[in-house]
C-alpha cells in the first residue's frame, strides 16, 4: 500500500483557485483541499497524510486523509521526519515542488510528484466527474422525453 506524504500549502499553491482563496481565507483554502482529497484517494488503498504550515485553527474532519500541522516547525521539517520514521520508504510518495525536500526524499528512496503534475490530476479527476455527469444525463434521454411530453 502507497503512503502519500503532500505538502499541503505547496499544493494549495499549485492550485489557482485554491491559492486565491487562501490570501483572504487560508482556513477555507485548507478545507477545499482536504475535501479534493478526501474525493481523489476515496476508491484508493492507500494512506494518506497532509502536511500543513502553523497551528490548526477550526477542526477539519475529513474521511481519508490524515492532517499534521507544523506547529512551530515548518511542514517540509515534519515530513522530513515522518519519513525517517518509516520503514518501508519505497512505498512513500512525497507530494512537493520544494526542491529541497524533493532531493531529501529522493535520497530516502521515496517516489516524487511534483505539486502542479498532481494538482493537474486533482483538475482532471473534476473534468472526468463533470463528463460522466453529463454522459449519464444523455443516458437518460427518454426521462426528458417522459417529462416534456416528447414521443419516441
Amino acid at each position: 500500500m502507497f503512503h502519500y506524504i503532500i505538502d499541503g500549502n505547496n499544493l494549495i499553491g499549485e492550485i489557482k483557485s485554491l491559492h486565491k482563496i487562501q490570501s483572504t481565507d487560508r482556513q477555507g483554502s485548507r478545507e477545499k483541499l482536504i475535501f479534493l482529497l478526501d474525493r481523489f484517494f476515496f476508491n484508493k488503498h492507500a494512506i494518506i497524510t497532509v502536511h500543513l504550515d502553523g497551528f490548526q485553527k477550526l477542526p477539519i474532519k475529513p474521511y481519508k486523509v490524515k492532517i499534521i500541522y507544523s506547529d512551530k516547525l515548518t511542514a517540509d521539517e515534519k515530513i522530513k521526519k515522518q519519513i525517517e520514521m518509516i520503514s518501508s520508504r519505497k512505498n512513500i510518495v512525497v507530494i512537493t515542488s520544494d526542491s529541497n525536500l524533493a532531493e531529501f526524499a529522493r535520497v530516502c528512496s521515496c517516489k516524487i510528484i511534483p505539486s502542479d503534475e498532481f494538482a493537474s490530476s486533482l483538475k482532471n479527476m473534476n473534468s472526468q466527474d463533470d463528463e460522466a455527469a453529463r454522459v449519464k444525463a444523455i443516458d437518460n434521454v427518454d426521462e426528458f422525453k417522459k417529462l416534456f411530453g416528447a414521443k419516441g
